[in-house]
């Protein structure tokens, strides 16, 4: 199995939870990550490209594998900050 995810990484659990409530008034999730994201992928709008499982940390995987896909989830926090996270298919 692959899927394919974008996502916003931030600092704080606050800050993850207020992208999250601009995006859920119709923000636009590439626009956020650009300008938010503390990730590289933030410059090409969050996205992270095709991967399979065990690529990413565990918390993480389990949202893009086992989560609705072209849903916001989050926040997840891992060892590298809070993610809002989207999975745009799984194949």
């Amino acid at each position: 199995m692959k899927a394919g995810a974008c996502h916003i990484l931030v600092k704080t659990e606050k800050e993850a939870q207020q992208l999250k409530a601009q995006l859920n008034k119709g923000a636009n999730f590439q626009q956020l990550a650009k300008k938010h994201s503390l990730c590289p992928s933030g410059k090409k709008g969050g996205d992270l490209g095709e991967f399979s499982p065990g690529t990413m940390v565990k918390a993480f995987d389990n949202v893009v594998f086992k989560k609705d896909i072209l849903t916001v989830h989050g926040p997840v926090k891992t060892q590298f900050g809070f993610h809002l996270i989207k999975t745009l298919y799984r194949s």
